[in-house]
């Protein structure tokens, strides 16, 4: 899997610096990001008229380049001015531009560029310039933002303003940002698009999930070698049944239930083990462990979790087991994925002492604090590791918010550790494989019916 970076608005303006360093000038850069900016518009526009609302700043700057570039292919162009240009490089813009510019609402055409505010704004839109964007943009058809859409935060996609326009299309420039994959900015954005600028690797980026590459089981291998995973079952049999079905599905060779008792609903293709717990994961051969789903969260589910720490090769923890972990329950420092939804991560964030504002943050600072890779599931899913690796996730499907679809998700994961990968990469994979799965399985479908669609989604990263 080729890794995508996410930047903040710090690490951007470094990135640049860095190119800025090798010889490159401000204006130059901006001809060449606001020039694949505006080849997007025109093949929007399509010939139609076009509106560009520019402020102070060099995504202002950008505006006046777009404008240009789009008068010369021949479109009609108008630009407004929120505030006169207020860098070296955003007056160069302005000055090749060379033409008639308003200061005021009014316009109306076919599309609407959005060039006022940038990566940079962290604070709301003072009054005016919030009037002047809604109006621009409810008087044209298709809107058009460039970079991060005006009065939305770059860092955290927070909505700094009430009655923000929503977008058509949003043009990344250089890198993608955090806004473009959180909510509740992601909603405003419309399709995504990446132009890129020439900025190299960044260290400390944070990485966008796509499509792992997934190798075959080699010619010689076994049921083992490919990796036996364990999962326990507890009080409701049921979940880890799914979590079961969709585990066998996703790349481990064998996948066995440990149970108090076998259930009449397992299906013949599931071993179930109904000896001690501590007996069964006694197996040297088991690769992995997944406890958590239907666990229950009495003393004998505590009990058959802590059995579970002290005895497994390495875990991935779901459910009930991550409302009954605390630093308190002794652990072997095994490989570790936890797998909360926000209400699951609340709790683990008391239960350790973190305290963070966003749920990036907090996701961040429980993997550091406790050694666990977290996986932070839920409409914008981000991963973190303990060495502040952080990955976030693309929308997947919405029909996921259903009960049922996280012990898929925890299933998945168990297996690809199962297969010997980290759970920081296990978890990448997973995420990716649960969102291809449900887009796969259509609409409104069933946990089983996404756990189904598992080997489907597994082919397609082959």
């Amino acid at each position: 899997m080729t890794a995508v970076q996410v930047l903040t608005a710090e690490q951007m303006r470094a990135a640049e610096q860095a190119l800025f360093d090798a010889g490159t000038t401000q204006t130059e850069l901006m001809e060449i990001a606001a020039g694949g900016a505006a080849e997007w518009v025109r093949r929007v526009a399509a010939g139609r008229s076009v509106t560009v609302l520019c402020g102070p700043g060099n995504n202002g700057g950008d505006g006046y380049v777009i404008a240009r570039r789009l008068r010369e292919a021949g479109n009609a162009v108008t630009i407004i001015a929120a505030l006169d240009p207020a860098t070296d490089a955003a007056r160069e813009a302005r000055r090749r531009w060379d033409g008639p510019v308003g200061t005021s609402g009014g316009a109306e055409g076919d599309v609407f560029v959005d060039c006022l505010f940038g990566s940079g704004l962290a604070r709301p839109l003072v009054a005016e310039h919030a009037l002047l964007l809604r109006d621009l943009a409810a008087r044209h058809r298709y809107r058009i933002a460039v970079d991060v859409p005006s009065g939305i935060a770059s860092d955290s996609g927070a909505v700094l303003n009430d009655r923000l326009p929503a977008f058509d299309l949003t043009l990344a420039l250089g890198a993608w940002k955090f806004a473009h994959w959180s909510l509740p900015g992601r909603l405003q954005m419309g399709q995504l698009r990446l132009v890129p600028i020439g900025i190299g690797a960044t260290r400390g980026a944070a990485q966008l999930i796509g499509r792992p590459r997934i190798a075959a089981p080699a010619a010689d291998s076994h049921k083992y070698r490919r990796g036996l995973l364990a999962i326990i079952a507890g009080a409701m049999p049921g979940a880890s049944l799914l979590a079961a079905s969709a585990a066998q599905r996703a790349g481990a060779g064998y996948v066995k239930l440990l149970a108090a008792a076998a259930d009449p609903r397992t299906p013949p293709e599931v071993v179930t083990d109904t000896a001690p717990l501590g007996q069964a994961l006694a197996d040297s051969r088991i690769a992995a462990v997944l406890v958590g789903p239907g666990l229950g969260r009495d003393e004998a589910a505590r009990a058959r979790l802590g059995e579970a720490l002290h005895t497994a090769p390495a875990l991935v923890l779901d459910a009930d087991a991550l409302m009954l972990l605390t630093p308190t329950i002794p652990a072997r420092g095994v490989p570790k994925l936890v797998t909360p939804h926000d209400g699951e991560l609340d709790t683990l964030c008391r239960a350790f002492g973190v305290i963070a504002e966003s749920r990036r943050d907090r996701a961040l600072a429980l993997a550091r604090v406790s050694g666990m890779v977290v996986l932070a599931k839920g409409p914008d899913t981000c991963i973190a590791a303990p060495d502040g690796r952080l990955a976030l996730a693309p929308p997947a499907p919405s029909w996921l918010s259903v009960a049922g679809t996280g012990d898929v998700l925890a299933g998945i994961a168990a297996s690809r550790m199962a297969t010997g990968r980290d759970p920081f990469a296990a978890a990448c994979e997973a995420v990716w494989l649960h969102g291809e799965a449900a887009r796969r399985a259509g609409a409104a479908f069933t946990p089983s019916q996404l756990a189904e669609r598992v080997s489907e989604a597994l082919a397609a990263a082959l």
